[in-house]
């Protein structure tokens, strides 16, 4: 049987291709194109390409080492090295600006004020489609993460909203009380779509000193580890909420994306199966393909 590689979906806008985009910072495509070359813009392997999250500031990140295996999973201690928003806009943004497929920035701040600051620059570049607000990080103010409370978040939320109409999907972290509550703040704030789920926090002990192993401490769990949490918080804010979801979490076939879909997302982002496989992206799709080829559209069932 023939079976069209995806079928296109809408989001905040935009006509994708197909559901399946990236996790930011979890596919280089230009660190891709320099390894593999041109044909990678050829047969691209997302429907929409998530940038690496910049912020005000260059920051190196964080000290090595940075990652550590677990079971069915990885721990991430990167710590958001980028150029920061000068060098991404004068250097990076050309460059992905070439790529077939609508460009996602990701911003992070420690404040509503650098967040509106990031998101009025960024959102003023045509070559930008939308921007992913990443609300996991503290808020020097309160001390807070933004994004585990529904008030932070709304106040993020309404500072960029201020700053730039650009469509805007808010990255919410799984780290919090009520997940829901945040999606509904942020819904009420002005967003136009939620990501979810970020990693959850975790560290590892070097067995030999049994101090931490990474050089930040702690880190993020993400992998197949973390896919029943997320796929049971993709349900609870489908439903808490009209915004579309972009759903992820331990995505490594084209079954587990139509689970997704079946929870309630629009789209799915691939991250960690990528650095397995950098074809993932496209694999994934292909497989959700056959799924709805055979099967019909992805609906859920009440228990």
């Amino acid at each position: 049987m023939s079976v069209a590689l995806e079928e296109g979906v809408q989001l905040c806008g935009f006509a994708l291709r197909g559901p399946v985009i990236n996790g930011s910072g979890t596919f280089d495509a230009l660190a891709a194109v320099r390894a593999f070359g041109e044909e990678v813009l050829e047969d691209f392997p997302f429907s929409a390409y998530v940038s690496k999250t910049i912020t005000v500031e260059p920051r190196a990140g964080n000290p090595p080492p940075r990652l550590w295996e677990v079971a069915a999973g990885l721990i991430n201690s990167i710590g958001l090295p980028n150029k920061g928003l000068e060098g991404f806009l004068a250097e990076d943004l050309p460059r992905l600006a070439t790529l077939r497929a609508p460009l996602v920035v990701s911003v992070m701040g420690r404040s509503p004020r650098e967040l509106a600051e990031l998101a009025g620059r960024v959102g003023e570049r045509e070559e930008v489609a939308m921007i992913e607000l990443n609300v996991s990080c503290p808020n020097v103010e309160t001390g807070l993460v933004m994004g585990a409370d529904p008030v932070e978040t709304a106040r993020a939320v309404e500072a960029v909203r201020a700053a730039c109409d650009t469509p805007l999907i808010v990255k919410l972290t799984p780290n919090a009380t009520d997940p829901p509550a945040v999606a509904a703040a942020a819904d009420s704030a002005g967003a136009d779509a939620l990501s979810l789920v970020n990693t959850l926090k975790g560290m590892a002990l070097d067995p030999v000193t049994g101090r931490a192993w990474l050089g930040g401490g702690t880190g993020g769990v993400s992998g197949p580890a973390v896919r029943a949490v997320a796929l049971q918080q993709v349900y609870a804010v489908s439903r808490a909420t009209a915004l579309p979801v972009i759903g992820m979490g331990g995505i490594t076939s084209g079954r587990d994306a139509a689970d997704f879909l079946a929870a309630g997302a629009t789209c799915v982002g691939v991250g960690t199966e990528s650095f397995r496989d950098p074809a993932a992206g496209r694999r994934i799709g292909r497989e959700l393909a056959a799924i709805r080829a055979k099967s019909g559209d992805f609906r859920w069932s009440e228990p």
